[in-house]
This record gives structure tokens, C-alpha cells and sequence, in this order.
């Protein structure tokens, strides 16, 4: 398949890689994977930026509301959904289009994973039950004592991450980073990884900008129908949670807090992307400069 290319998308919330992605797609008469953690969540719509109907009608999307908020989805789930999907696109198309902004899914997609221990459902449920009680300060806590050697080097603002760390460290008396030995495996196919930035300012008023939308929309109206599941992993979402703990009784604005979060979170997909050195960037206006890249790309590889 080594005339076939796949075109990685990247970049942080709000950049505007749907609509990019879309205009990529469509010039390539292609389709596209998301390679986004939560967009695959078939009750939640809003609060994570799905692609509108008319834009899902455009070009046709792999990896949008496929599965449910009970469903275990995680990064390894995300790699054979993905390869199994590009097969398919591959038997109609040279060209396919993988565009969001999991990090992790991304580096899975294009990389492969390290084999990970297997892991007990108990250990798992404790952790996430403590996590609910006592909070991210917590959590922080017990892995710098139990895993130092991952809260030195990881990402210690993300509960998933550290909830990680500590289940494989209960359960296995070693280090996450001990299984995470960087195993890459080459793809039998062309990666071209392309990735949308904007000045700082332009991106937080994109961010409130969207998160004001997606009020309009009923954002507030879509947490109260999950509230009830709000235990669930993958609503341990921003955009969700802020409204969770609303309801729940915390003080302060909820909206204010989302815009707050959200611009948290672009900084660290921002952070995850830059160690990328594969990466060209670009900014969501120059899809013509984008599409002539590929095609000098897919052109080299013919």
C-alpha cells in the first residue's frame, strides 16, 4: 500500500479542524476517521463539537457516535477501530483523512501501542471512586508517592492519566513508564502529519466564542439528561463536568469555568503536538497551501 497516504489533521480545540478536515476530504473525494475521544460518544453531541448533519452529510465520517458513554473506549480501541477503517477507505481511495485533537489516539493510530500488564476491574473502581471523593489535589498526591517517576514526566493535570499510573502501580508494584518502552511500528501505508495552529488570542476568542454557541444550543439542557450518569469516564469531560458539579451544588459561574478549562486543554494539546517534530503547521485558513502540500507528498510517494 505504499501508494497509499494518510493525511493526519492536528491540533487543538476550536482550531477549526472539522471544517478544514472537511475541505481536505471533499478535494480528495475522500473520507475521514476522528480521531477524537469523545466525539464517538453517541449521548453526547454539544458539549464536544460534533460535526454538524450537514457537514457529516458533506464527507463521510469514521468514528462519530459509534459507541456509548458505558462502552470502554480508550486508545487501543480507538487503533483497530482506525486500521480497520482505512482498510475500507483505502479500497476506494489513495488518499484518507485522520483529523482530531487525542493526542494519544493519534500516536496510537500512526505508532502502535506498548503492551500493557492486564489490570483488575477492582483496583480500577477503587481508584475512580476515590478520585469522585477526594479530587484532583488527591490523586496528584498518591501518584507523586506511589509513581514519582511518572508524575516527574507525565501529565499530571489529566485524572485519566494519573488514575492510570496508580492502577498499573497497584497492580503490578512498577512504574507505567516500565511498559511504556516506545515500540513504534511502521504503517504499510504514507503518514503525511499536518497541524493547525493560531496566535493565542485568536484561539481563546475562538474557544469563548464556541463555548457561548454551544450554551445557545442547549449545552446546559444536554449535562442535566447525563447528570445521572455523570460516574461515567467519559463524561469526565470538560464542558460536562463544569455543569456536573453545578448541579451538584459548587458556587461560581459554570460557562466561565468551560472556557476557563477548555483554554487549559488546548494548552496542553498544544504541549503534546509541539514534541511532534513530524508535524508541519499551518493555520486553518491556508487549505489550499494544506491540500498543494499533500499533493507534492502523495506525488513523491507515486
Amino acid at each position: 500500500m505504499n501508494n497509499k497516504t494518510c493525511v493526519i489533521l492536528a491540533g487543538p480545540t476550536a482550531v477549526g479542524k472539522t471544517a478544514a478536515a472537511i475541505e481536505v476530504a471533499r478535494h480528495f473525494n475522500t473520507e475521514i476517521i476522528s480521531a477524537d475521544s469523545r466525539q464517538c460518544f453517541k449521548e453526547m453531541d454539544i458539549g464536544v463539537a460534533k460535526p454538524s448533519p450537514e457537514e457529516l452529510k458533506q464527507v463521510h465520517h469514521y468514528f462519530i457516535s459509534t459507541h456509548s458513554i458505558h462502552d470502554n473506549v480508550n486508545a487501543a480501541v480507538f487503533e483497530q477501530y482506525a486500521l480497520n477503517a482505512i482498510d475500507k477507505i483505502f479500497q476506494q481511495h489513495n488518499v484518507a483523512v485522520v483529523t482530531g485533537g487525542t493526542g494519544l489516539y493519534i500516536k496510537a493510530f500512526c505508532e502502535g501501542l506498548d503492551d500493557m500488564p492486564p489490570l483488575s476491574p477492582e483496583i480500577r473502581t477503587g481508584i475512580q471512586e476515590q478520585y469522585q471523593q477526594n479530587g484532583l489535589a488527591w490523586l496528584q498526591q498518591q501518584v507523586q508517592e506511589q509513581d514519582p517517576l511518572f508524575y516527574s514526566t507525565g501529565e499530571i493535570q489529566n485524572p485519566q492519566r494519573l488514575m492510570r499510573a496508580l492502577e498499573v502501580k497497584q497492580a503490578t508494584g512498577q512504574s507505567i513508564r516500565t511498559f511504556q518502552q516506545q515500540k513504534k511500528v511502521t504503517r504499510p501505508f504514507n503518514i503525511i502529519k499536518l497541524g493547525l495552529e493560531l496566535p493565542k488570542p485568536e484561539l481563546h476568542a475562538r474557544i469563548n466564542a464556541r463555548v457561548d454557541g454551544m450554551i445557545k444550543q442547549g449545552l446546559k439542557e444536554e449535562a442535566e439528561k447525563l447528570y445521572p450518569f455523570s460516574q461515567c469516564n467519559a463524561l469526565q469531560t470538560v464542558g460536562y463536568k463544569e455543569f456536573f458539579d453545578y448541579f451538584g451544588g459548587e458556587e461560581g459561574d459554570p460557562v466561565e469555568k468551560i472556557k476557563v478549562n477548555t483554554r487549559h486543554y488546548a494548552k496542553r494539546q498544544m504541549t503534546w503536538f509541539r514534541k511532534d517534530t513530524a508535524i508541519q503547521w499551518f493555520t486553518p485558513h491556508a487549505v489550499s497551501e494544506i491540500i498543494d502540500t499533500i499533493e507534492r507528498s502523495t506525488a513523491l510517494t507515486r
